[in-house]
């Protein structure tokens, strides 16, 4: 009964949904606040069935219930407990109900503690959020429905070896919590644009939404990098692949979209930027979401489902997205335009950030959609790092700069000479870290790399700069998440920099006893052997490592998974404060010799580093922003009170 449950209470989900939609649609139009104070106990409702469906499915994969199509298929009873439950949503049924779930739980979020919009643009975003949950539950219950029933087989078929990882609880659900919470910041858009309430206080409202769904974003790709760095046994840390791809180009937008929607909230401009980047960077998500699941591609990361599938997303893609390009065309011209400000300015800073993300967006968009476009009709076009870095790096440089001058530059107006006197100390170390990285590694170095990492180094002293002779206790909450997200950005251009430019690469093939030389780094591979694990069985090599200190054993593992039969390369790797050492265990050759690839790659956590300082700074300016809010609200009232 616990399938039968969870199907019915998503039914009933749906159904709450098209009257959440039907009550907001009729009580704005015929202004009938009776049909409107429904809207919100409809939303409520909603998100507490879908929490319920969704716990439902974790109870039968947990129970490894293999009556449940979906947990045969993907689920198997030998498998530990941690992957029973990640594997929940390590599917495409499963992962679409999570993706339901978190949009139902946001629309009663919106529904419960959304005070500060007025009521009309309140309950046109609680119909908007309804629209588009109506469209997914639609996809759920008619073309992915998690619960159907089988016959069950003697056991599972299990989940993919490379997802039995700890990366997979932490993983999806961060990228599919941003996605939505972007699928609200699009909500917000149509209530303002059917409103016609584009003002500062939309702004304010939508700011949170834009702010939380960017940080797990962040959180989400950062860890998708590292899990693929360490899992697949490969050395890199971005492969530029179409569904890596996938969840860039939302990030990109909602980068955009956090500033335009902050300069609006404060300074009350760029009010159809924040409109349309709230559009696009939604429409981001559902690409994303159409390339994962309609079977175009073949990707560790990717849903191989039937080309039906596909199709419904991408009419639901349409539907949404024309639909509100053609409500932003129609209702733009009502939009007043916002406060004005100079050329030299911080809101033209802003513009030009914008400017750049959504040109980097578009260059990784044509590069991820094109060889699409031409093996439909029968070409095969390979598009990789090289296109990327050549075209979108010299445009992420030049952003690190215009990221650099910002903050140092004031709103409205400000004057070119007093930016640039603000700007001589990065510039100095951006001149003296030029001179000592072409002394030290001239011809040894591309040229992105030795800009990278020396404008990674004046950016990293331009972001500490806002902090200057301010008293640091009473410096408010989101300047210093200003300062350490920026911060974080120097850093992982630093990181990233450092590995391109400084990593040293070698491939032997060793017998047990041999020692090996690379990088300043002595191996001595001791011996193989095999282990077995919970459901998996390994051919482990012992090495002994040092650098001129104690030596460090590590375990490199070639990983044999029964169900289904996959083989897997689990990477050992020694983290030092200037790097990693990444070690990996390949085959067995002629005269007993077992292949290895051994990089050391200097400064490489840098990258990750940066990524949980961009997030923690988005964090603290979140908590910041709310916590002023409050103070402000809780002041007026004691005003008043008095």
């Amino acid at each position: 009964m616990i399938a039968e449950t969870g199907l019915a209470a998503l039914w009933l989900a749906a159904a709450l949904a098209l009257l959440q939609l039907l009550l907001a649609f009729a009580g704005l139009k015929g202004g009938k606040t009776e049909l409107l104070a429904a809207v919100r106990p409809a939303a409520v409702a909603q998100g507490l069935l879908t929490a319920i469906a969704f716990a439902l499915l974790i109870t039968l994969f947990l129970r490894s219930d293999m009556s449940v199509l979906l947990v045969a298929t993907n689920s198997h009873s030998m498998k530990p407990w941690l992957y029973k439950f990640a594997g929940t949503w390590g599917n495409h049924e499963g992962s679409m109900l999570l993706w339901v779930t978190v949009m139902g739980v946001a629309g009663a979020a919106v529904a419960l503690f959304e005070r500060a919009l007025k009521r009309d643009a309140h309950m046109a975003t609680l119909g908007g959020q309804a629209a588009i949950s109506l469209g997914f539950y639609a996809f759920l219950l008619f073309s992915s429905n998690p619960f159907a029933r089988i016959d069950p087989p003697p056991d599972g078929q299990g989940l993919n070896p490379l997802l039995q990882d700890p990366g997979l609880a932490f993983h999806p659900p961060t990228l599919y919590l941003g996605y939505v919470g972007l699928s609200v910041a699009f909500s917000f858009a149509i209530g303002a644009l059917l409103t016609r309430q584009v003002d500062a206080a939309f702004a304010r409202a939508m700011r949170p939404w834009v702010l939380a769904a960017w940080v797990l974003l962040t959180l989400g790709i950062t860890a998708g990098s590292y899990w693929a760095y360490y899992e697949l046994g490969w050395g890199g840390w971005w492969f530029w692949d179409p569904v890596e791809n996938a969840s860039l180009m939302p990030w990109l937008a909602a980068t955009a979209l956090l500033h335009s929607v902050t300069v609006l909230a404060t300074r009350d401009a760029l009010r159809a930027w924040t409109i349309m980047l709230a559009v696009i960077a939604f429409s981001m998500s559902m690409v994303g979401t159409f390339l994962v699941r309609s079977g175009i591609l073949t990707s560790v990361h990717a849903f191989a489902v039937d080309p039906s599938r596909g199709s419904f997303i991408l009419a639901l893609l349409a539907i949404y997205i024309g639909g509100a390009l053609a409500l932003f065309g129609w209702r733009i011209g009502s939009v007043r335009e916002g406060a004005p400000f100079e050329l030299v300015s911080r809101e033209t800073m802003l513009v030009a950030n914008n400017l750049l993300l959504s040109v980097i967006l578009g260059i990784v968009l044509i590069g991820t959609l094109y060889p699409l476009m031409t093996e439909a009709f029968g070409h095969k076009v390979s598009v990789g790092a090289p296109y990327f870095d050549r075209i979108a790096g010299p445009l992420a440089l030049a952003l690190m700069v215009v990221l650099a001058a910002g903050p140092l530059t004031r709103w409205r107006r400000d004057s070119a000479s007093a930016v640039g006197k603000r700007l001589i100390v990065p510039a100095l170390l951006l001149v003296v870290a030029a001179g000592a990285l072409a002394i030290l590694a001239w011809g040894r170095i591309g040229i992105l790399p030795f800009l990278g990492l020396v404008i990674a180094i004046a950016v990293g002293a331009a972001s500490i700069a806002p902090l200057w002779k301010r008293k640091l206790l009473r410096t408010p909450l989101f300047t210093w998440g200003m300062v350490i997200a920026h911060l974080g950005c120097a850093v992982s251009l630093a990181g990233m920099a450092c590995d391109s430019a400084f990593t040293v690469e070698k491939l032997v093939a060793a017998r047990p006893g041999d020692t090996i030389q690379t990088a300043g780094w002595t191996l001595r591979f001791v011996q193989i052997m095999p282990i077995a694990g919970d459901n998996w069985t390994a051919l482990q090599a012992d090495m002994q490592v040092d650098r001129g200190g104690a030596p460090v054993l590590i375990r490199p593992q070639s990983r044999f998974f029964a169900s289904p039969p996959t083989t897997t390369s689990e990477a050992a790797l020694l983290t030092r404060w200037n790097g990693q050492l990444y070690v990996v265990l390949g085959e067995e050759v002629e005269g007993g010799r077992w292949q290895m690839r051994i990089w050391w790659k200097p400064f490489v956590t840098f990258i990750w580093l940066g990524g949980i300082m961009i997030a923690l700074g988005g964090a603290l300016a979140l908590v910041g922003r709310e916590r002023r809010g409050w103070l402000l609200k809780w002041r007026a009232r004691r005003e008043a009170e008095a």
